[in-house]
C-alpha cells in the first residue's frame, strides 16, 4: 500500500493544540503519512507558552536527514524553528535533498507573546529558507514585523504580500484574520497583478489554539496529496474552518481545534 508522505519540521507542543502535534493530528485526518522532526521542546499549555529548549542544529539535521535517506517525503513544513544555526539546518538538508513543495510557517510568537525565533532566527530565515519555499503563510502581526509595515486594509495586505513575494517564496498567502470585518480574508499572491482571496465565515470562539499550525499542515498534506497550490490551499481552509467550528473547550485558556473533527471524510476527493 502506498501513501502520500509529509514531514513536519517544528516544535513540540506537549497540550497537543499547536506544533508537531497539531501537524500529525492534521496530517492523518487528511490520509497523509505524517513524519516530525522536533526543533524546540516548549512548557504550554491553553494558557500560553511558559519557555521553550531549543534543540542543537546538528540534532533537527540528523533527524531530517534520516527520515529523508530511508522514507523520503512528498511534501515537507517549517514552523517553530527558534534560532539561525536551526534554520540553517534546515535550509542545507532542503537544498541537499531538492525538496520542492516546501510550506514556511512563520512562527515568530506564541499567542501570549512569547518569542519563539529569534531575531538572527528572522534574518537567516528570509535569507535561507524563504528562496527554496513554495509558499509563505504568515499572518497579519507576522506579515507586519516581515514588511516593517503596519496593516490595516486589505490593500495594505496586498502590499505586504508583493514585499514578501520579492524576498524570494514561489508564493504568498497572508493570513486576515487578525483584520477586522465581518469575513476572514486570506490573500494569495504569485506574482503579476492578481491577488486571489480566500474568505470566510468569523466563527465565535474563543478556542484556536493552533490554528495557524494546522492551516499550514493541511495545505502540506494536500501538496503531498499532488493538488496545485490553489487547490490545496482552498481544501485545507475548508478543513480548518470545519475544525474551528467544532473546536474544543479543553483547558483554561484558548482551547485547541478539533482536528479529527471529520476524520472518517477528510481524506475523501470531492
Amino acid at each position: 500500500m502506498s501513501i502520500p508522505r509529509a514531514l513536519t519540521i517544528a516544535g513540540s507542543d506537549p497540550s497537543g493544540g499547536a506544533g508537531i502535534q497539531a501537524d500529525i493530528k492534521t496530517f492523518t485526518a487528511l490520509g497523509v503519512y505524517g513524519m516530525g522532526v522536533i526543533t524546540s521542546l516548549t512548557v504550554q499549555n491553553t494558557e500560553g507558552v511558559l519557555y521553550r529548549k531549543d534543540l542543537p542544529a546538528q540534532v533537527v539535521y540528523d533527524q531530517i536527514r534520516a527520515v529523508l535517506e530511508d522514507i523520503g517525503v512528498d511534501a515537507v513544513k517549517t514552523g517553530m524553528l527558534g534560532g539561525a544555526d536551526a534554520v540553517g539546518a534546515v535550509a542545507r538538508v532542503i537544498r541537499e535533498f531538492g525538496i520542492q513543495r516546501l510550506v514556511i510557517d512563520t512562527v515568530l510568537s506564541s499567542k501570549n507573546g512569547k518569542e519563539l525565533l529569534s531575531r538572527e532566527g528572522l534574518g537567516a530565515l528570509v535569507k535561507e529558507l524563504f528562496p527554496l519555499a513554495l509558499l509563505i503563510t504568515p499572518n497579519v502581526p507576522e506579515a507586519e514585523v516581515l514588511c516593517g509595515e503596519r496593516i490595516r486594509k486589505l490593500r495594505e495586505v496586498e502590499l505586504c504580500a508583493k514585499k514578501l513575494l520579492s524576498m524570494g517564496p514561489r508564493a504568498v498567502l497572508i493570513k486576515g484574520g487578525h483584520l477586522e470585518g465581518s469575513k476572514a480574508i486570506d490573500v494569495l499572491y504569485t506574482g503579476g497583478d492578481e491577488f486571489h482571496y480566500f474568505v470566510g465565515d468569523r466563527v465565535r470562539t474563543k478556542n484556536t489554539h493552533g490554528t495557524g499550525c494546522t492551516l499550514s499542515s493541511a495545505i502540506t498534506a494536500f501538496l503531498a496529496k499532488g493538488l496545485d497550490l490553489y487547490e490545496a490551499i482552498s481544501r485545507a481552509k475548508e478543513y480548518v474552518q470545519g475544525a474551528i467550528e467544532n473546536s474544543l473547550s479543553i483547558g483554561k485558556g484558548k482551547g485547541p481545534l478539533n482536528h479529527m473533527w471529520c476524520l472518517k471524510g477528510c481524506d475523501s476527493e470531492r
